[in-house]
């Protein structure tokens, strides 16, 4: 059985991003209620919770794009799922239906918490840090929805600035040691410079290709961790 204890860390963990999420949340609701009604923004964030593929989507909507473009700009936002998953999918449940339910706490800032910077990971963070970002997140979603006429240019407010600025705090603490630094400036590279001509989320995802720099020192340390016969990571 999982210790409840980490849960409640990893809720603590996640406080400082229950804010900076809800407001978020309030940007998405004002931006999709336009474009796709009340219900439906409020739906897609219970059920997709994915800030990246539902701007993605909204965007290609509000642009005149058609159902299917919608859906393909948000898969391939959350293309970046697959290695995430990879990796810390030895530390959730052994068993399958388990495990498939625990992969959706999967968040990027969970992801990053969760992290013990040796290639393993802590689930009881990841799940604390996740549960309070979605209720923050579907509860921001209907605020916007319910009082966007109050507030109808997010922008203004600079809440579009609140994620990119969180991540940069997330990137400097990670960015230590000479693989994580020539990682991190690779895929910025990488990014600048396919934003001028590349569609909207291809260059974050190909950014992402430059974290293959520490794939076989993180694998083989994630490997370790799970052959370790304790069984304090998995149920």
């Amino acid at each position: 059985m999982h210790d409840a204890s980490r849960i409640r860390e990893g809720v603590r963990a996640g406080a400082p991003l229950i804010l900076p999420t809800f407001a978020v949340g309030i940007a998405f609701g004002v931006l999709a209620q336009p474009v796709m009604g009340s219900v439906a923004p409020v739906v897609m964030s219970l059920v997709v919770f994915s800030g990246a593929a539902q701007f993605a989507s909204v965007t290609v909507l509000a642009a005149g794009g058609g159902a299917v473009a919608a859906i393909a700009a948000g898969m391939l936002m959350n293309a970046r799922w697959l290695p995430m998953g990879f990796a810390i999918g030895p530390f959730l449940s052994r068993r399958p239906v388990a495990r498939a339910a625990q992969a959706q706490a999967l968040v990027d800032a969970s992801f990053a918490l969760s992290s013990r910077g040796d290639g393993s990971y802590d689930r009881g963070i990841l799940l604390g840090a996740t549960a309070a970002q979605f209720l923050a997140w579907s509860g921001g979603t209907l605020a916007g929805v319910v009082g966007g006429d109050a507030l109808a240019d997010p922008s203004a407010l600079g809440l579009d600035a609140i994620f990119p600025a969180f991540f940069l705090v997330l990137l400097v603490e990670e960015a230590r040691g000479r693989g994580p630094l020539t990682a991190a400036l690779l895929g910025a590279a990488i990014a600048v410079a396919l934003m001028p001509f590349a569609p909207p989320g291809v260059p974050v995802l190909a950014a992402s290709a430059a974290a293959l720099i520490g794939l076989r020192g993180g694998a083989k340390a994630t490997a370790a961790r799970a052959r370790t016969p304790a069984a304090e990571h998995t149920s």
